[in-house]
């Protein structure tokens, strides 16, 4: 086994055992519950909003490891960041395990540049497509919650 692989299996084992911000956020002024009719993740994510800037996020539910993994790991890379950010991670997250990142032929991505960091960890989930919308169900409720909309689907 990698060491890559390794640390990936050891990073997603620590956040599934103990997920980070699982809970009810009781000032949440936004949430949203997000479903994956696939393998039955179902989670629900809470958004403290103050003046566009995220002051505090959690999750509760269910769901395999890398779903938790991915929930628990974006709660810590959302919060204190503003609405725009918070939608740039998302969409820089999305496109990391969907393979659809542009870059240049041979040219690696700058992790700091794009300010993934240690979520680069679930970058080899898009070898197994079904396993892409475990990892990204958290970050499109997420999505569904800065955004109001209620309810997400991973359909």
């Amino acid at each position: 086994m990698s060491e890559l692989s390794e640390l990936y299996q050891q990073v997603i084992l620590d956040h599934n055992k103990k997920p980070r911000n699982f809970r009810t956020l009781e000032t949440a002024n936004h949430s949203a519950e997000g479903y994956n009719p696939l393998c039955g993740d179902h989670l629900t994510v809470y958004l403290n909003l103050e003046n566009d800037v995220v002051k505090e996020i959690s999750f509760e539910g269910s769901g395999c490891a890398i779903s938790k993994a991915a929930a628990s790991m974006m709660t810590q890379a959302v919060k204190g960041k503003s609405k725009q950010q918070a939608q740039k991670l998302f969409s820089e997250f999305h496109s990391m395990v969907t393979g659809n990142e542009e870059r240049e032929e041979g040219q690696e991505l700058n992790n700091e540049a794009e300010g993934l960091g240690n979520l680069r960890i679930f970058e080899g989930v898009r070898e197994f497509p079904v396993r892409v919308k475990c990892a990204t169900l958290a970050w499109h409720t997420m999505h569904a919650a800065l955004n109001n909309l209620g309810t997400t689907s991973t359909e």
